[in-house]
């Protein structure tokens, strides 16, 4: 039996969408069983359709290694040049999403079944995840920039009402808020981005379209500063969507809504919705080393405050929340250095280990009876050996220790991030016209040039060029260094959470403790499905004989292959396997510090440092202050002038002239034409000689 893999994409995407408005509708009416049931088949559905595509493509890379699968549905606006299709794109980038999505997805669908079975609003839940995963994949799938922006809106929407999802809780629906403006900012920057690629790619946002333009140099329509612009405003959009500073404030709050929902969207896809999209554009921010430094200081800078506020919360969730900040940052760093591939491995298996970490919080929380705060846990491994296990392999993981997942994909990040930088010659050719215009303004040579004047100006305006992105390698060192640090600090503070949470002697309620169980069947599937995958998902991408075996590397060449084309460097065997051993060496280290401190429970060191350090721990603890500055220098003067603006635009202008002032001239005009027409003769009389006096008047 044949099939069409391109036809598939379509029903992959609408699936999730049809169980969405069927539990949206008609949810209320229906059984627990039978919402389960909607929600999961169609999640499920779409995950084995994801699997037959990727066959499919894999299939079809043996005669044509850059093989696609592309469908349009319908041609969605055309208007003059522009023009913009509902159409799907399947390529080795977007089958990984896939993947992920859909497999990731179903795991926590299946998880929730189990969490959420006492909670009222069940109907309404899985809706929204359905609708999440929906939107998800239009972003992955979209062949055009406009379908991405789509998704990209649809993600945040959804993120809004999960993370409100219990509403009547005001700080739940304030936190809801808070992500939901926070994206839209990072938003307006996507946006002007799309607006300024429509001009310059001839009304088009396709992708194939647009990596014609950008990848040959006969058609680069402008100089360096554009395409320089153009990418930093595409990597606003993913630090606003991606969590990177200064647009990070909205995720260690989105800890608020249910506990899966952290897993889904805050760990393994929405989340990572940024790094996708600069991976999708390798072949613009290849060609823009200023602005890819920009990203990859961004994503360092980010990866080591985040580590740093892990390292004193107290809150099981939060901690999890700045560890995926701060892993987000790694990813950042990754496709900022143009190691863009391992920014999407890292993306993998940052999937599977931190969906697993969330899920397995959420069981805690779900067996403790909603207790967060790890200062009264303790002990536990005994009393829930499934989570205990299935959260110690994720933590194993994330800490970067051989063989597991975390191991590789942090690895090749650092080693990559160190070992390549972009190729200033291949680059350079591509701004030769930029050259020769700045060129010919400072010789004022544009009507009749002096051509021997203008070969040097040009030579030495492209000399600048070269000069200027060479002195840039140095702070690929930096961010190597910063990455280091934070995987450092993120070895010790997932094993400080889990020695507190799992180790010791139970500190809290001992009521709880005897009532407290282990995850029922549908979260421990999910929980040891993700460990497993935590655990052997890093081995598709081993950094052995890197450029031969290395199969997902290998997988992405055919939509990654420009901008790492741009790259200069090789990864000789004796940087590799240096720099294995170097991060190796660091996680060990943050393990054993933390195991030496808090084993047996809170550690004693631990409080007299924060006493000795009082103004650090306090900084670290409260979050650098950030949310309080923003709260007075952003927040409070934006409301402010928007209670002025609602006082005097919206009240009086609006309201009061615009409004209700025409009907006020019409009430008082109508009133004085009440008291003439009032039915006596001698009025009437007495306006006819007024009027005759007048008309004389007027006529003499």
């Amino acid at each position: 039996m044949t099939y069409n893999p391109s036809a598939l994409l379509p029903v992959i995407v609408l699936l999730p969408l049809l169980g969405a408005l069927f539990n949206g509708l008609l949810g209320s009416r229906l059984s627990r069983q039978t919402v389960y049931a909607i929600s999961n088949t169609t999640v499920l559905a779409s995950f084995l359709l994801s699997v037959m595509v990727f066959l499919g493509l894999r299939g079809a890379m043996v005669t044509a290694p850059d093989a696609a699968f592309r469908y349009t549905l319908y041609e969605w606006i055309a208007a003059g040049s522009y023009k913009f299709e509902i159409a799907f794109l399947a390529d080795q980038l977007s089958a990984v999403m896939l993947l992920v999505v859909t497999g990731v997805g179903f795991l926590v669908h299946l998880y929730s079944t189990g969490y959420m079975h006492e909670d009222p609003g069940y109907a309404r839940y899985f809706s929204y995840l359905n609708l999440f995963i929906f939107s998800m994949l239009m972003l992955v799938l979209g062949k055009n920039l406009a379908m991405l922006f789509i998704g990209w809106e649809g993600v945040g929407a959804c993120s809004y009402l999960l993370i409100g999802f219990w509403f009547k809780d005001m700080d739940k629906a304030a936190a809801g808020q808070k992500a939901f403006i926070v994206n839209r900012i990072g938003d307006v920057g996507f946006l002007a981005a799309m607006m300024l690629l429509l001009a310059y790619g001839n009304g088009s946002v396709d992708f194939d379209h647009l990596r014609v333009v950008f990848s040959d140099s006969a058609h680069m329509l402008d100089h360096a500063p554009t395409v320089t612009l153009i990418a930093l405003l595409l990597f606003v959009g993913a630090a606003g969507k991606s969590a990177q500073i200064p647009l990070y404030i909205w995720l260690p709050d989105a800890m608020a809504g249910p506990t899966p929902v952290s897993a889904l969207i805050h760990a393994a896809t929405m989340v990572t919705a940024g790094v996708y999209m600069i991976a999708r554009m390798n072949f613009l921010f290849a060609l823009t080393p200023h602005a890819m430094t920009v990203v990859m200081m961004v994503g360092a800078t980010t990866a080591l405050v985040a580590a740093s506020i892990g390292l004193v919360q107290n809150d099981i969730k939060k901690v999890l929340a700045y560890s995926t900040v701060s892993q987000l940052g790694f990813m950042i760093v990754a496709v900022g250095a143009g190691a863009y591939a391992a920014g999407v491995f890292h993306l993998m298996t940052h999937a599977f280990f931190k969906g697993a970490l969330f899920l397995g919080a959420g069981a805690v929380i779900h067996a403790l009876h909603h207790e967060q705060d790890i200062r009264k846990m303790g002990g536990l491994k005994k009393k829930l050996p499934i989570i205990h296990w299935t959260f110690l392999i994720s933590c194993i993981a994330i800490a970067g220790l051989p063989p597991l997942a975390g191991f590789f994909s942090k690895d090749a990040i650092l080693a990559e991030t160190l070992a390549f930088r972009p190729n200033t010659e291949k680059i350079a050719t591509y701004y030769g016209e930029s050259f020769e215009r700045q060129a010919r303004v400072k010789v004022m040579a544009d009507k009749a040039p002096d051509q021997a004047k203008l070969a040097v100006a040009v030579k030495a305006e492209r000399d600048a060029y070269v000069k200027s992105v060479e002195d840039l390698a140095i702070w690929r060192k930096v961010a190597f260094a910063l990455c280091l640090l934070a995987a450092f600090m993120t070895a010790f503070y997932m094993f400080r959470l889990y020695f507190l949470t799992f180790s010791g002697d139970y500190r809290g309620d001992h009521h709880t403790w005897d009532h407290a169980h282990d995850a029922p069947w549908p979260m421990a599937t999910a929980l040891v499905l993700l460990a497993f995958l935590s655990f052997v998902g890093g081995w598709v991408g081993t950094p052995f004989f890197h450029n031969q075996f290395n199969f997902f590397f290998h997988w992405l060449e055919p939509v990654l292959a420009r901008g790492e084309e741009l790259l200069d460097g090789h990864m000789t065997p004796a940087l590799e396997y240096g720099l294995m051993a170097a991060s190796t060496v660091v996680a060990a280290l943050g393990v054993t510090l933390a195991w030496w401190m808090y084993r047996k429970g809170p550690s004693e060191l631990g409080a007299n440092l924060a006493n000795r350090m009082s103004f650090i721990y306090d900084a670290l603890l409260n979050k650098y202050y950030v949310d309080e500055f923003y709260d007075r220098v952003v927040v409070r003067p934006l409301r402010a002038v928007s209670q002025a603006a609602f006082q005097v635009i919206d009240r009086i202008i609006v309201d009061l002239v615009m409004v209700r002032g025409p009907g006020y001239v019409l009430l008082g005009v109508s009133h004085a034409g009440r008291l003439l027409q009032n039915g006596e003769v001698q009025t009437y009389l007495v306006g006819v000689v007024l009027g005759i006096a007048l008309l004389a008047y007027y006529l003499v």
